[in-house]
């Protein structure tokens, strides 16, 4: 099997890193939100202001991947733009590959 280059690897970092983010966000949000059935006045004033800083949080982290990301993106559209038959070479080769390996299975 192919090794996986270092943009894999970081694009797999990256996307590593905004699920566990987003799991978190979801578990500390959903835990807000069962508290927070029973506070009115100052106490629900409180508790909204840190579900917005949660969801500020959250869109900060979406943010800094996507801009961690960009490069990555960036380099394969270049890559495709400029091999456009090697591309489609490859994309060809994969499903041949693939179409055999669930030929065999059968």
């Amino acid at each position: 099997m192919a090794r996986k280059t270092a943009a894999q690897a970081v694009e797999e970092q990256i996307k590593d890193q905004a699920f566990s983010e987003l799991q978190s966000l979801i578990e500390e949000s959903d835990k807000l939100l069962k508290s927070s059935a029973s506070l009115i006045g100052e106490e629900g004033e409180t508790l909204r202001e840190q579900v917005a800083i949660k969801l500020k949080q959250a869109l900060d982290s979406v943010s800094n991947v996507r801009e961690r990301s960009k490069p990555v993106v960036d380099a394969t559209e270049t890559y495709i733009g400029g091999h456009p038959w090697q591309t489609v070479a490859i994309s060809a080769g994969f499903g041949l590959v693939v179409g055999l390996l669930l030929g065999r299975r059968n």
